[in-house]
């Protein structure tokens, strides 16, 4: 006998896991100056830490992607679970650098197993406009998960709470996950040969998805690059560094909870157009303004940043169906790559700001700033692209035979 799908359960589940990855972004952002003076570690060594987050990713995404069809999503979960508990156990009991990268590399495994599970089970369980909305209100508890870490993490920064107690926040959404997803039924398949990797690969070498796949490494590192560096770069503008994070990640959240009627009337390609414009001008306001304004380039960065990952993984699902999880799972792996190999970068951009900065005569709160605006002025340079290559596709899907508002009963 077949058991009823619950996707409430199902879906409700997702997102707490979603929030425990969002957890793990925040906090360890909230918490990135005082690690480095507790274990005395430079801007780049940090980045080496950050990186880890995003390298485990994308490695278990992509082993996700292609053993979902095989283990199946609760198997996958039970794996995220074990991961984050781990990587969190390990954070806080970190006796120095290398076991920092340890811990890291696992809580980011932890988070591309979810990844890899929930999307294409959500993709699964609706169709049309209502898996856009659908994909949009989960990975809306990525910001609004960051906005509660991040909250979390300036009040117990406030109480003078240790880094450790910070960690242990994390543990909560985790078990909540594993409590709501424990003896659920999941959903099969819709598309016919998406289970069949020879197809999913087949699918995989179509123009789209190869646009989509090179697209997806900028908009990830548009995304994750500011954000991640807030503490370090905005903390002498004369704004709250984790203030300005909770109010891009609170916008975040508002607007992919709204996603469906802007996706219906802009369609994907306009979504991706218009949010590459807002990310740019955002960025650069970013690096110019200080006090107040920067609250104001954080909202217009957010609402630039804040559609690409739910809609570049709705357009894999609606434009290169056959591609399955596994194409999902790509897509979402290169995102997760790309910001980790260009982690240090930024962070070597900075020590190098930094460094001119300070030959040039600028000291304390002044170089931090002038080493920061310099720094975000060259993470500019991706969203830029970003411009050159949504506008191409917003004419090369025009006339697609892909609809945008597919209509749904669901």
């Amino acid at each position: 006998m077949t058991q009823t799908i619950n996707k409430s359960a199902l879906f409700n589940a997702s997102c707490f896991a979603l929030i425990t990855t969002a957890f793990t972004f925040a906090i360890r952002a909230g918490i990135l100056p005082e690690l480095g003076d507790t274990f005395g570690l430079s801007a780049a060594q940090l980045g080496f830490i950050n990186s880890m987050w995003f390298l485990g990713f994308p490695i278990s995404m992509i082993l996700g992607g292609l053993l979902y069809h095989k283990v199946g999503p609760a198997n996958i979960m039970r794996v995220a679970f074990l991961m984050h508990t781990l990587g969190i156990l390990l954070t806080i009991y970190a006796d120095g650098y290398t076991t920092l990268l340890i811990s890291t590399l696992f809580i980011g495994f932890g988070n591309g197993c979810t990844e890899a599970a929930c999307n294409p089970m959500i993709a699964d369980m609706y169709t049309g406009v209502k898996m856009n909305k659908m994909l949009n209100r989960f990975h809306m508890w990525f910001p609004g998960g960051i906005v509660l870490g991040s909250l979390i993490s300036k009040f117990m920064t406030d109480l003078n709470m240790g880094w450790e107690a910070q960690i242990w926040v994390m543990m909560i959404p985790t078990l909540v996950y594993a409590f709501l997803f424990f003896g659920k039924a999941f959903p099969q398949p819709k598309i016919e040969g998406s289970t069949s990797l020879v197809e999913n690969l087949k699918a995989m070498f179509s123009p789209v998805f190869i646009f989509l796949f090179i697209a997806m490494a900028l908009t990830a590192i548009s995304e994750f690059g500011p954000q991640q560096w807030v503490g370090l770069i905005m903390g002498s503008s004369g704004a709250s560094p984790m203030l300005i994070l909770a109010l891009t990640t609170g916008v975040m959240a508002v607007a992919r909870f709204f996603a469906g009627p802007v996706v219906q009337t802009l369609g994907q390609t306009g979504v991706l157009l218009a949010g590459s414009i807002l990310a740019t001008l955002g960025i650069y306001l970013f690096s110019t303004v200080t006090g107040p304004m920067a609250y104001a380039a954080a909202v217009i960065f957010a609402l630039g940043v804040g559609y690409f990952w739910p809609v570049m993984v709705g357009a894999v699902a609606q434009r290169v169906p056959l591609s399955g999880a596994l194409g999902m799972s790509i897509l979402g792996g290169v995102g997760m790559f790309s910001t980790a190999i260009f982690q240090p970068i930024i962070g070597g951009w900075i020590d190098g700001s930094n460094a001119a900065m300070s030959a040039a005569g600028l000291t304390g709160a002044d170089l931090e700033l002038a080493a920061g605006q310099e720094t975000l002025q060259k993470i500019m340079i991706f969203p830029i692209i970003l411009i050159v290559l949504f506008t191409i596709f917003f004419f090369w899907q025009k006339n697609s035979k892909s609809t945008e508002a597919i209509p749904t009963t669901h």
